[in-house]
């Protein structure tokens, strides 16, 4: 669902935004709050949050046990110059 804007005045801008949200599914109004509040300029503590640690210990644990083989640094550095070179 996206938002596109032409030249709106302040009172549409804030309708269109009020309807968005009232029609927004559970995933997008925890987007638009995520993005509202990063603009708090409160720094962002990555190890206060639960979701990011949990995903970085099963990564973690993944890489430990196996189960996920990563990706050699020369692999990685072999696709980056790759895409440089694709967009100059």
């Amino acid at each position: 669902m996206g938002v596109a804007f032409k030249n709106p005045d302040l009172a549409s801008i804030r309708q269109e935004l009020h309807d968005y949200i009232d029609n927004a599914d559970d995933a997008a109004l925890k987007d638009i709050y995520t993005k509202l509040k990063a603009e708090d300029n409160e720094p962002y503590e990555w190890w206060n949050d639960e979701e990011l640690i949990t995903e970085l210990d099963r990564r973690s644990t993944d890489l430990k046990s196996g189960k996920d083989k990563g990706v050699p640094w020369e692999e990685v550095q072999a696709r980056l110059l790759s895409r440089l070179k694709k967009n100059g």
